[in-house]
C-alpha cells in the first residue's frame, strides 16, 4: 500500500512537469519573438537613420571637394605669381648689373679723356730739345696748372696747407718739427698734399705738425 501512494506521488510530480514545461516553452518563445522583433526595429531604424543622414553627407563630401579645387586654383596663382616675381628679380639684377658696368665703363672714360690733355703736354715737354731751365719750369707749371683743372673739373679738390689744425680723420702725421709763428698742433709742414672726392677722402695728406 505504501508503494502504491508513493507511486501515485510521482506521477503527480511527472504530470505537474509536463505541464509546466510547455509554459515554460512557450513564455521562452514569446521573450525570443520580442527581442528578435525589438532588434529588427532598431536596425530599420539604423538603417532609416542612414539613409536620412546620406543626402547630407553626399552634399558635405560635394562642398569639400568644390572647396579643394578653389584652394588647388589659389594654389596654382600663387605659384604662378611666385615664378613671375622670381623672373622680374632676375631680370632686373642682370640689367643693374649691366647698368652699373656700362656706367663705370663712362665714368672711366670721361676722366680720363679729361686727364688726356694734361699726358699730350708732358709728352711734348719731354719732345722738347735744347730748353733751357727756365722754359722747363715754366712749362711743369702749366702743366701742374692743367692737372689742377682736370681734377677740379672731375670733383676732386686739394686740401692740406700749413697752419692748419691736424684733424687725424683727413691728415697721415709722420712727425713732428719746430716752426716759428706756427700753433703747437697745427700742421707745420706739407710733405704730400691730401685729396677728396666730394667729403669722401681720396688720400689724406702727409704732414709734420709743430712741437
Amino acid at each position: 500500500m505504501f508503494n502504491n501512494k508513493k507511486k501515485a506521488d510521482e506521477n503527480e510530480a511527472e504530470e505537474v512537469k509536463n505541464s509546466a514545461e510547455p509554459a515554460q516553452t512557450e513564455e521562452t518563445a514569446k521573450e525570443a519573438t520580442a527581442e528578435g522583433t525589438a532588434a529588427e526595429q532598431k536596425a530599420e531604424k539604423a538603417e532609416s537613420a542612414e539613409n536620412a543622414d546620406l543626402p547630407a553627407l553626399q552634399k558635405t563630401l560635394a562642398d569639400t571637394k568644390a572647396e579643394l579645387e578653389t584652394i588647388k586654383a589659389e594654389l596654382a596663382k600663387i605659384t604662378d605669381l611666385r615664378l613671375r616675381l622670381a623672373a622680374e628679380y632676375d631680370n632686373f639684377r642682370k640689367r643693374s648689373q649691366r647698368e652699373k658696368e656700362a656706367l663705370y665703363a663712362d665714368v672711366t672714360a670721361s676722366s680720363v679723356a679729361t686727364l688726356l690733355p694734361i699726358i699730350d703736354n708732358v709728352e711734348r715737354a719731354l719732345a722738347a730739345e735744347n730748353a733751357s731751365a727756365e722754359d722747363m719750369r715754366k712749362g711743369v707749371e702749366m702743366i701742374n696748372t692743367q692737372a689742377v683743372q682736370a681734377l677740379e673739373k672731375l670733383g676732386v679738390s686739394a686740401f692740406g696747407a700749413v697752419g692748419d689744425a691736424f684733424d687725424p680723420n683727413i691728415h697721415h702725421c709722420v712727425g713732428t718739427t719746430d716752426a716759428e709763428g706756427i700753433e703747437s698742433g697745427a700742421i707745420a709742414v706739407v710733405l704730400q698734399k691730401g685729396y677728396k672726392l666730394g667729403d669722401k677722402v681720396i688720400r689724406p695728406a702727409m704732414v709734420q705738425t709743430a712741437n
